[in-house]
């Protein structure tokens, strides 16, 4: 089998067999197969796309490629949640002790953020003593004992899919569906879970901002974990504004543990429960996805959603005291108003502005090397169609340092203010099964 064959071959447009992706998957992570000749199929696969044998074939090579996560030995269906990203993305912090109050295990693998804010890992690191560092039986016997816990990603999962990031990220191959979904997937897979539920975001802080595109990923990939025996379906979701009102890692943990309270921002909690119904119907602990709602809302009232949280914090040598007092959570020195220029309604706000705003004050890497600062980031105190006048603060600054007038500024030139009346955003869009 020759590589210059295989790249002829999906240059005309035609479908590589299992036998040629997987020469393809394993030529190029063991090196046999130079980055040049990678570079022309990435490139022949974004212009030819890829039928769905093809992409769950890819996935499963990736998947090879690496290491796999036996979840074998936990009870039950385990479902995990994977969101394609965004601003103010603090979901699984709730979500995860939520839906595993019902009994359902979440084993999760995250990872670290490069952007922003920090990823998941770095929000819990947030808390104090907090640590992801598990081997592998005690996950697993967290899994079964709290039914959840939450682990670093392993260095070896999927080394061919960071191998092929790494050039589709310098060839403009990057924005092509079968290449992302197959990425994304490939991780999932090999985390060894039962039923996935995506969250795929769009908008202006989302990697898909047009819906009909965040829609062809969503249905990839649903399509690509359906074929592959896992039960996949995903939720469409908002991200034209950041979710909830908070951006840092800190912050954000206070803001996920108020939403378990019954407390916190509308978006969060109705996000949480959106994608947790799926979760709890797929692993089969509710008849449908309107009793998986009742049960989640019954946990929040209850406080069992909250004391799970405190469970899973504690078995991870977290300090659960901060659920009750989370002013020991880091906090920034000082609290710097962005005001208004003119009144009106806020009309928009462009995401990723203020995420770029949370990573000037240092609640982000800007390569994997930058230190986080936990205590820092933005808490937003208007949010599209929300009524302003001019002087009043719409952002709050959460900052170590005192002089960040380039985040004032930034913060400024993200939101748009109108005369005219605005209604709040839609949120959930769809879902694709």
């Amino acid at each position: 089998m020759r590589m210059v064959d295989i790249i002829e071959k999906k240059r005309d447009g035609l479908e590589l067999t299992k036998e040629e992706i997987q020469f393809v998957i394993e030529g190029y992570t063991n090196g046999d197969i130079p980055e040049y000749q990678m570079s022309a199929l990435a490139m022949a696969i974004f212009f030819k796309d890829m039928s769905t044998a093809e992409r769950a074939e890819l996935t499963m090579s990736m998947v090879k490629s690496g290491d796999q996560i036996d979840l074998s030995a936990v009870e039950g269906i385990k479902v995990d949640k994977h969101s394609t990203g965004g601003v103010g993305d603090k979901t699984t912090i709730a979500l995860a002790p939520l839906v595993a109050a019902l009994g359902v295990p979440v084993a999760k693998m995250s990872g670290r953020g490069l952007g922003h804010t920090g990823g998941t890992i770095d929000k819990l690191e947030a808390i104090p003593g907090f640590s992801v560092e598990i081997e592998t039986d005690k996950f697993i016997e967290l899994v079964n004992k709290n039914k959840l816990a939450v682990v670093g990603q392993t260095g070896n999962l999927t080394p061919a899919d960071k191998k092929l990031y790494g050039l589709r990220d310098v060839t403009a191959t990057v924005n092509s569906i079968p290449l992302i979904a197959s990425s994304i997937m490939s991780k999932k897979i090999a985390s060894g879970a039962d039923a996935i539920v995506l969250d795929v975001k769009t908008g202006s802080g989302a990697f898909m901002k047009e819906l009909d595109q965040s829609k062809e990923l969503a249905k990839a990939m649903v399509e690509i974990g359906n074929s592959l025996g896992r039960n996949t379906m995903a939720i469409i979701s908002d991200m034209n504004q950041p979710l909830g009102l908070t951006v840092g890692n800190a912050l954000e943990v206070k803001e996920a543990i108020d939403m378990l309270r019954g407390e916190g921002p509308e978006d969060l909690r109705e996000l949480c429960l959106t994608l947790g119904s799926q979760m709890v119907y797929l692993a089969n602990q509710a008849s449908s996805v309107q009793e998986a709602r009742q049960k989640l809302e019954e946990v929040i009232s209850s406080g069992k959603a909250l004391e799970t949280l405190k469970t899973f914090i504690e078995a991870q040598n977290g300090d659960p005291s901060i659920v009750d007092d989370p002013e020991k959570l880091p906090k920034a020195k000082h609290l710097i108003e962005v005001k208004a220029k003119e009144s009106g309604s806020v009309s928009a706000i462009v995401a990723d502005k203020i995420g770029t705003a949370a990573m000037l004050l240092g609640a982000g890497r800007a390569t994997k090397e930058s230190e986080i600062d936990l205590a820092v980031g933005l808490v937003l105190n208007k949010k599209i169609g929300d009524k302003v006048e001019a002087g009043d603060s719409i952002v709050t600054l959460h900052s170590n340092n005192e002089d960040v007038q380039n985040v004032i500024d930034m913060v400024l030139n993200a939101y748009s203010i109108t005369s005219e009346n605005v209604e709040k955003p839609t949120l959930i869009y769809d879902e694709i099964h």
